[in-house]
């Protein structure tokens, strides 16, 4: 404590660090860059806030772009603060000599460790084993970069979420969240709190390429693993020169962010929630949602198949109680048959089942013996898999006719007189299901 007392005396002019070792500390002033100079970490003051915390922003971006923090709740209110490596092994804030912030390290490692910000944006603690045994990639704030994660580390102990910053000027911990939903097929959603405001589509493996309106090749690579270990669902750039982040902002939305150099400035390609049409479960069960000219409007998924609850409230643009099968199902009979339905996004999953190793045809037999099941599919058409729905089908969303290709089939459990009525109906030029059009952005468009 004597040492750091009078290395604050000392301190004369701001350095600027590729490493923090037992012999170079970080203090006011100071930063720490990657190895090409795409992050920066150091001391900022966020708007015209006195406060002080210690953070990672774009380096060679003039807008003043953070994103991770490490100490949000806890703010620097002078200048006696400095970053260093304590014992034994970890990375220690301290200001006036009080410990601020540390790394939970979840590996013991000799002490002999520095730490490095790497061009990912990532800081990593390093071992003398060139072995990392901790990251700011699993402890993310607001903001997931490409190569971060969004999920379940069980091994470890981790969950990886988003939370906003109170304010502009504040990153301490906000009232929204993005989350990882991993109670049935693993998805995502924002909450406020503990409600639920807008729930993403069901993980999957996806590739996007390429959109003009950037001025170059765009390639993202999203990627889910669902293993017993690690359930998790992240994003990668082909192109170094390209800037993506995906933030929960502080008023609740999830915006997906490109650095437009030409313009020298932020682009949001997409936000969530984009309509009110994404409210969580806002046509309720079987209901899907549409905005015309006018206002929204809710309808049963299959307005042959389905009917409203509860007409009168329906009628009166009171969606909630949702619809309900015209025909009930009998399954004890054995008669019982699925429907296909090509939507944009699946079901909520929370409640359902899956297995990763089952193929479609599996999946049909698991459902068709489960009376319970009321329908299943598998969300990812790039791997094997199969997931049971067994409670009412909720927040469902189609493509519309132009953007088949790019929806998911699921099949709902009929009576056999709908299987029937379905038959007969492709004779006379197939059923009529309404469509619902959805304005589409398709960059990110299927992380969230």
């Amino acid at each position: 404590m004597l040492f750091l007392f009078l290395f604050f005396l000392l301190k004369i002019h701001a350095v600027e660090l590729d490493t923090i070792s037992g012999s170079q500390f970080l203090t006011d002033g100071d930063t720490l860059v990657s190895p090409t100079g795409i992050f920066k970490l150091g001391f900022f003051q966020p708007g015209s806030s006195e406060n002080k915390y210690l953070g990672i922003w774009y380096n060679k971006i003039p807008v003043t772009t953070v994103v991770w923090v490490a100490n949000r709740n806890q703010p620097l209110t002078t200048s006696n603060h400095v970053l260093k490596i304590g014992y034994p092994g970890v990375l220690v804030l301290y200001n006036n000599l009080t410990t601020i912030w540390s790394s939970n390290m979840t590996t013991t490692t000799s002490g002999n460790v520095t730490a490095e910000l790497r061009d990912t944006g990532n800081l990593v603690l390093i071992d003398q084993n060139k072995k990392v045994v901790w990251q700011s990639f699993d402890y993310p704030t607001d903001t997931l970069l490409p190569g971060m994660k969004l999920g379940n580390d069980y091994s470890r102990g981790l969950v990886w979420n988003l939370t906003s910053w109170k304010s502009n000027q504040d990153p301490g911990l906000g009232q929204f969240s993005y989350v990882p939903n991993t109670h049935g097929y693993p998805e995502s959603e924002i909450q406020q709190g503990a409600v639920v405001k807008f729930r993403g589509s069901p993980w999957k493996n996806q590739r996007f390429i390429g959109n003009a309106e950037f001025g170059k090749n765009i390639i993202i690579t999203f990627s889910a693993v669902i293993t017993e270990k690690v359930v998790s669902f992240g994003y990668n750039s082909d192109n170094t020169s390209f800037l993506p982040r995906l933030t929960m902002n502080s008023s609740g939305k999830l915006e997906t962010l490109v650095w437009l150099e030409g313009a020298k400035k932020w682009l949001a390609a997409y936000t969530f929630p984009f309509d009110v049409c994404d409210a969580y479960g806002t046509c309720g069960s079987y209901g899907v949602c549409s905005i015309d000219v006018i206002q929204q409007s809710c309808s049963c998924l299959d307005e042959k198949r389905f009917v409203p609850r509860d007409k009168r409230s329906w009628d009166a643009n009171d969606w909630s109680g949702g619809c309900i099968r015209r025909i009930p199902l009998d399954c004890k009979k054995g008669s019982d048959g699925f429907v296909k339905y090509s939507v944009s996004k699946l079901p909520e999953t929370a409640s359902s089942w899956f297995n990763m190793n089952t193929s479609l045809e599996g999946c049909k037999a698991k459902c068709l013996n489960n009376c319970t099941c009321i329908a299943y599919a598998n969300p990812d058409a790039t791997l094997q898999g199969c997931v049971l729905w067994f409670n009412d089908l909720i927040d469902i969303r189609l493509y519309s006719p132009s953007n088949i290709n790019k929806a998911t089939d699921i099949f709902i459990r009929m009576a056999s007189s709908e299987i029937v009525d379905q038959s007969n109906s492709k004779k006379k030029g197939g059923t009529k299901i309404k469509i619902i059009l959805i304005v589409t952005i398709p960059l990110f468009l299927l992380i969230v």
